[in-house]
């Protein structure tokens, strides 16, 4: 099997320059995916690809793009589970893994609050991104990308 490689669902991603951190350390290739708005990098294991301004269009092209082992960071619930069932591996940039056992519950909470933010019931909470999530995400990537490496 080759080498893992990590893909960055890049728009509005906070942790870019950690991706490209461990990448560089572990000597695995980084994709980041955007609508524009990335500056080219010198590292020649990382590589940018600009898609068009849909909405969907980093998703589609991350998910045709994966192979099983490869680990794709996202906030995105919907693309996490999309990448989970071609057997790649997801994690969001606060560090918490999307796994099969617990993909269900997280996609089940996003309709919901979904369904009460439009019903006016519901408000969004989302917490700031803190050096707490950052820390998380090197030492949660740093395990993941061993395990992938040796699969």
């Amino acid at each position: 099997m080759s080498s893992p490689k990590i893909f960055l669902d890049a728009d509005a991603c906070p942790v870019r320059k950690e991706a490209q951190k461990i990448a560089t350390r572990f000597g695995v290739k980084l994709v980041m995916v955007s609508n524009g708005g990335i500056r080219p990098s010198r590292d020649e294991m990382v590589e940018i690809v600009i898609v068009e301004k849909n909405p969907d269009a980093a998703d589609d092209w991350i998910e045709d793009n994966i192979v099983p082992n490869d680990i794709v960071v996202t906030q995105d619930i919907l693309l996490a589970d999309r990448c989970l069932k071609k057997r790649a591996i997801a994690i969001a940039p606060d560090g918490k893994q999307f796994t099969q056992g617990n993909i269900g519950m997280i996609l089940g909470m996003r309709e919901l609050n979904q369904h009460l933010r439009e019903t006016g019931m519901g408000a969004s909470f989302n917490k700031a991104f803190g050096p707490a999530d950052r820390s998380r995400f090197l030492q949660n990537m740093d395990l993941l990308l061993h395990k992938a490496i040796k699969a």
